[in-house]
């Protein structure tokens, strides 16, 4: 009696097929998107509205098939790297060396807003400096790996390069500083009193069909959870692309006005928005004139300084820590902005 194929063996077909069809459709998304709003609704090409339209009608389905295919593949890579492995990592580092690695680590570990206390109690607990802990929750929010694969998608290697950068060097040097002010004091006591709950368990063994079906899984609660913050995005996009002068944001987030990169960052701290849901924001700035590092430094307060993740940090930090941990935070992605405008 012949034994019937594995679920892996059913499963990798099934997912080359996928991959087939996603290569298929994004080749075309162009030019639906111009036969669509031309041919179909009967817009004048050049105009406001049909710009708007085909800008909204073509980035909606690519940044969705870009962020699918993205979260698929970091579900699959973070089936590496659970908190639990992640605080074995980095425990016992000397600081400067754990500072690097958490701000690397920070890029595929799962973190949001409802994971940063257990993570923080977790990894003060397992003897990790609080510098280095801070460069870890620096890291994962800013150093999006949505954004990083969205900005590659859209803009080619050299932007996605320099946001990851840009954007670990912000995480390293932020820590680095919180642990040299030695703030351990501020944070609330109780944290120090936790043991580090399960760090002795034995691993699972992860297979590879388990791998898949996490990332698998990511596709259905992440794409499922921010595609109407996707939506809304590329409406905005839409509108900026349609409707807004090109020279008016070429003035207020060009090169060539002083205030443009703190005025760029205070906006977006209020903001709360994720990555996905940002940077059709940040494409449509940039076609009409606005800097890069203007850009930059929005997206990322935008993605890093978010008010939901700064209230739920209050259970475990004092005010005092959350104001040094922001006001660091805002002066790196400061000058990170002023740094590229000067150099681009």
């Amino acid at each position: 009696m012949s034994r019937s194929p594995s679920r892996l063996a059913r499963l990798l077909p099934s997912l080359a097929g996928a991959l087939l069809l996603w290569v298929a459709l994004y080749g075309v998304l162009q030019r639906a998107a111009a036969w669509f709003t031309r041919d179909l609704l009967g817009l004048d090409a050049g105009t406001h509205l049909a710009s708007a339209v085909e800008f909204f009608v073509y980035e909606t389905p690519k940044v969705l098939l870009l962020l699918t295919l993205v979260v698929f593949g970091v579900g699959v890579v973070r089936s590496f790297f659970t908190p639990e492995r992640t605080r074995a990592i980095l425990a016992g580092k000397a600081e400067s060396v754990g500072n690097v690695l958490a701000a690397a680590l920070g890029i595929v570990t799962p973190f949001c807003s409802c994971s940063a206390v257990p993570l923080f109690i977790g990894f003060l607990t397992a003897g990790i400096p609080l510098g280095v802990t801070f460069s870890f929750l620096i890291s994962a929010p800013m150093v999006n790996e949505v954004a990083l694969a969205l900005l590659f998608g859209l803009f080619g290697w050299k932007v996605a390069a320099l946001y990851l950068g840009t954007g670990l060097a912000v995480a390293i040097v932020a820590g680095w500083v919180i642990g040299r002010l030695r703030l351990e004091r501020h944070v609330e006591p109780w944290v120090y009193q936790m043991s580090a709950g399960d760090a002795g368990l034995p691993a699972h063994r992860t297979t590879w069909e388990e791998r898949l079906d996490q990332g698998l899984e990511a596709v259905r609660d992440i794409v499922g959870r921010v595609w109407p913050y996707v939506l809304i995005g590329i409406a905005v996009g839409a509108g900026i692309h349609g409707w807004v002068p090109e020279n008016f944001m070429a003035s207020i987030m060009g090169r060539g006005a002083w205030w443009s990169v703190p005025l760029a960052v205070l906006i977006g701290v209020p903001m709360y928005s994720n990555a996905a849901g940002i940077i059709p924001v940040v494409h449509a700035l940039l076609e009409k004139g606005a800097a890069l590092g203007t850009v930059l430094a929005f997206m990322m307060a935008v993605i890093a300084l978010s008010l939901p993740e700064v209230i739920i940090l209050r259970k475990v930090l004092r005010p005092v820590l959350i104001a040094v941990f922001l006001g660091v935070v805002t002066t790196g992605i400061i000058l990170v902005g002023y740094l590229f405008n000067w150099l681009m």
